[in-house]
């Protein structure tokens, strides 16, 4: 079990007359709820489902750009997968004080992907010794810088964190798009009436079966969308069971199989740029959980789980992964499922890193079709955006500045998302930041909350205006 002096009370609160002197009779919070196995496995099935196509994506574009042969990209798949689930485990179990100890999934940041794609365009052959070595160098300066970044938890009021939040949702929506229409824009099935009738028929299957069903199965409805878009999907050719055949049953992940790390001066900061952002991202989404599952986090929470991002990317570099993040997406699927047990996602951890070791066991769940997670996407993500406008309706929003802290910062962060060259003047690094709507919509709340709530004439407004958001910060209720 996980050490329950992690996120101790407010040393304020007095205790509780009620209490019991046995630590066995407090209530267990839904957190640390331990649910039957049968219950577990579906759930955490659910969740694996939903961030496969976004884990997988990075690695498969990176070794198609260095020019991998299938067994070599096999493997490269088989290290994401695996990485994913050993940092998955460190969010949700922890020790010492690595890990959130939140339902928090981790994968490979698809922000790595610009980034390695210059490295990979600047030194063809011998890239991929030095992405990882970069990568190593990344995910230590990420958990030694920890306890300092955690201190931005103090910058994310509800006027802050609910238009994040909101980011994280909004963000995510062209995902579900791009999957709805098959993924590969190159295909000329791309965006054809067939794809986009799919993701409907899920999307559609999802919507129905949250409305009809009742109690566990309603909370699986996800899962049961899911395998309906599949099973449709057969007969119009749009499972391939034969790439089963080609899998190979189990594959021990190998130390710098692509060669001995190296280490550049240019690379490392490339890849500092790219934890810097995924820090922020990691920090906006843990915020977002906390809500979502009624924990508020913590700096000390935040710190914990930047540190498990940290080492889950060292990690990743000698395996031959790249840098971790958090999966919003999952995010959007607990407060869906409102089931919060850190355990099952946990249990999800567990089969990525199965999946990791046993590539045919991860071929099962890649039969699903894009169109079909793009359809269940749309749920998922905007279920996100609603977490984030639940948070806003908590700031002050009759007061003028709050109101064009969120106007401003809302623009920051969509302008990236619906013109995503809309930085290319840029230099690299900076692009790299403000490219992501999550990361530019956060810098941009942060800064203005800063002018117009703590700084000059708004100085003692802005502070009753925090205050007063604080105070009402628990009261957050899950999405469903």
């Amino acid at each position: 079990m996980a050490r329950q002096d992690f996120a101790p009370p407010s040393p304020s609160s007095p205790p509780s007359s009620a209490s019991s002197p046995s630590a066995s009779d407090a209530p267990v919070h839904p957190v640390d709820e331990l649910l039957p196995v049968g219950r577990m496995s579906a759930v955490a099935v659910q969740h694996v489902a939903s961030m496969y196509a976004g884990v997988a994506a990075p690695p498969l574009i990176i070794g198609g750009a260095v020019g991998l042969s299938p067994a070599k990209l096999t493997a490269l798949l088989a290290a994401a997968l695996f990485i994913a689930g050993v940092a998955t485990l460190l969010q949700c179990l922890g020790f010492w004080r690595v890990g959130s100890r939140l339902p928090f999934v981790n994968g490979v940041s698809f922000a790595t992907v610009s980034p390695v794609l210059a490295v990979v365009e600047a030194k063809k052959g011998a890239a991929l010794p030095l992405i990882f070595g970069s990568t190593i160098v990344a995910g230590l300066c990420c958990f030694l810088a920890a306890p300092l970044f955690c201190r931005l938890i103090r910058f994310f009021p509800p006027v802050v964190s609910g238009t994040v939040i909101t980011l994280i949702g909004v963000s995510l929506l062209p995902v579900a798009g791009n999957w709805a229409q098959g993924g590969n824009a190159a295909a000329h099935s791309y965006g054809s009436v067939g794809n986009l009738g799919l993701a409907g028929f899920t999307l559609l299957a999802v919507l129905l079966l949250n409305r009809f069903l009742r109690g566990f199965l309603q909370r699986i409805a996800i899962l049961f969308g899911l395998l309906a878009g599949t099973l449709v999907a057969i007969p119009f050719g749009k499972v391939d069971l034969h790439a089963l055949a080609a899998l190979p049953v189990f594959a021990l992940p190998h130390p710098f199989a692509f060669g001995a790390p190296r280490f550049e001066v240019a690379s490392i900061i490339s890849m500092l740029v790219v934890m810097v952002v995924s820090m922020t991202e990691s920090t906006a989404d843990m915020i977002a959980l906390g809500e979502v599952v009624e924990r508020p986090a913590t700096d000390r929470t935040i710190a914990a789980g930047l540190r498990a991002d940290g080492l889950a990317t060292a990690f990743g570099g000698v395996f031959n992964g790249f840098i971790c993040s958090a999966f919003a997406q999952n995010i959007g699927l607990v407060a869906l499922t409102r089931i919060r047990s850190r355990y099952v996602v946990a249990l999800g951890g567990g089969f990525l890193v199965v999946m990791g070791l046993m590539p045919v066991v991860g071929g099962l769940v890649s039969l699903v079709p894009q169109p079909v997670l793009g359809g269940a996407g749309i749920v998922l993500f905007g279920s996100v955006a609603v977490a984030g406008l639940r948070t806003l309706s908590k700031a002050d929003l009759s007061a003028g500045s709050n109101a064009l802290i969120v106007a401003a910062s809302l623009a920051f962060g969509i302008f990236p998302i619906a013109y995503p060259g809309f930085y290319h003047a840029f230099p690299q690094q900076v692009a790299t930041v403000l490219s992501s709507g999550i990361s530019a919509g956060c810098l941009s709340a942060i800064v203005l909350n800063l002018l117009f709530n703590h700084l000059g004439r708004g100085r003692g407004a802005g502070a009753s205006a925090a205050a007063s958001e604080a105070a009402s910060a628990p009261e957050v209720q899950p999405v469903g």
